[in-house]
């Protein structure tokens, strides 16, 4: 028999779709199989926006929307196997990160949360796959901020001995995985594509700053990009992650933006995003390689450049792995873990008292479709 087949499914902080990989995984290796993306519609992305904030009737909606996000990761799911021309029954389990509406780590004096949706019940009963989910809030339940989980994957795909590396991703909001340099380190560093995302659909109604031709015909305002350089999570020691909670459109409410060219502010987000990120990238780490959503911005990448002279700055995918299927890939690989009743998170990383299997699991409950 060959290495067994899993599935992962994410949907991230810009939920725009959601990303499906299969891989093969083996003791020592995985391999990305086959891969799909299942776009989100207007409508579900402005009803998840609507979740990530208080609002009316909130209970409803959100119970609603974990259904039918349910139903659109089985889909990805079921989409993945047909094109991989592999049968429900070949796959060991699918490893569902869901679609986070809230995350709030640990803070003095208040309790920590964190809320993935996406039924994993509808997942399980519509494909006939063993589905494993919610994997955040058991390192939270121990202490941990729940996130970034990524780092171990990181470092089983992405890992040389001979050589010091950090594995950025930039989703909505950025994370880092720093390799070889002692114990296994990884933490969120503020926003990805977030802020950018949020002022172009304000003022030119886009989706995102494709390729980042808005920003890159912008001048960087100096006295805004010194503001929001010293929000205080940039500042903060790892362990740490952060969200939308933290970094939204609310940064600029003591900045006359008025006064100014949006495009020019789009080009300062940009460059807030490039300086977080290279901030947090320290000074022996020989190569850096991207994933996420924000690799495939050569204009963000071309700043990233910028602050990182002299070392390499590529894409994940020389490693193996495209940079858009890195993190649906890792959710496969949780699963794997959780399956065989080992520790998905990293304390070092997380914070966490102790390192866990993470996760719930729920039997496919019939026999899947050949």
């Amino acid at each position: 028999m060959g290495e067994p087949i899993f599935i992962g499914l994410m949907s991230g902080t810009s939920m725009d779709a959601v990303d499906a990989a299969l891989l093969g995984i083996g003791e020592k290796n995985c391999q990305l199989l086959a891969t799909h993306s299942e776009p989100l519609s207007a409508e579900i992305r402005s009803a998840i926006d609507q979740l990530c904030r208080p609002g009316n009737n909130e209970i409803q909606r959100l119970a609603r929307m974990d259904r039918r996000l349910g139903e659109i990761f089985a889909g990805a799911a079921q989409n993945l196997l047909r094109a991989a021309g592999k049968s429900a029954a070949a796959v060991s389990a699918i490893g569902s990160h869901g679609q986070t509406i809230r995350h709030h780590p640990p803070a003095a004096g208040e309790l920590a949360y964190t809320l993935q949706i996406a039924d994993p019940n509808t997942i399980a009963e519509l494909t006939g796959i063993t589905t494993i989910a919610d994997f955040r809030r058991r390192d939270i339940a121990a202490g941990g901020e729940g996130a970034p989980l990524a780092p171990a994957f990181h470092a089983a795909a992405f890992g040389d001995p001979r050589v010091s590396r950090a594995i950025v991703n930039i989703g909505g909001i950025a994370n880092v995985t720093l390799l070889n340099r002692g114990p296994l380190t990884g933490f969120d560093t503020g926003p990805g594509n977030t802020l950018m995302d949020a002022w172009i659909a304000l003022h030119l109604h886009r989706d995102f700053d494709e390729d980042g031709a808005w920003a890159a015909g912008g001048r960087i305002l100096e006295g805004l990009l010194e503001q929001l350089l010293l929000h205080e999570f940039l500042l903060k020691p790892a362990p740490k992650s952060t969200g939308r909670e933290q970094f939204n459109l609310s940064l600029l409410q003591n900045y006359p933006a008025d006064e100014v060219e949006p495009q020019d502010i789009q080009a300062t987000l940009a460059e807030f995003t490039a300086a977080s990120i290279a901030m947090a990238i320290p000074g022996d780490i020989e190569e850096v390689y991207l994933c996420g959503g924000g690799a495939s911005n050569s204009h963000l990448v071309s700043r990233l450049r910028a602050h990182l002279p002299g070392r390499p700055v590529e894409d994940t995918g020389v490693l193996g792995i495209g940079p858009g299927w890195v993190e649906a890939a890792a959710f496969a690989w949780l699963a794997s873990k959780t399956l065989n009743h080992l520790a998905g998170n990293v304390s070092s990383v997380t914070g966490a008292s102790r390192e866990c299997i993470l996760g719930g699991i729920y039997p496919a409950g019939r026999e899947p479709a050949p």
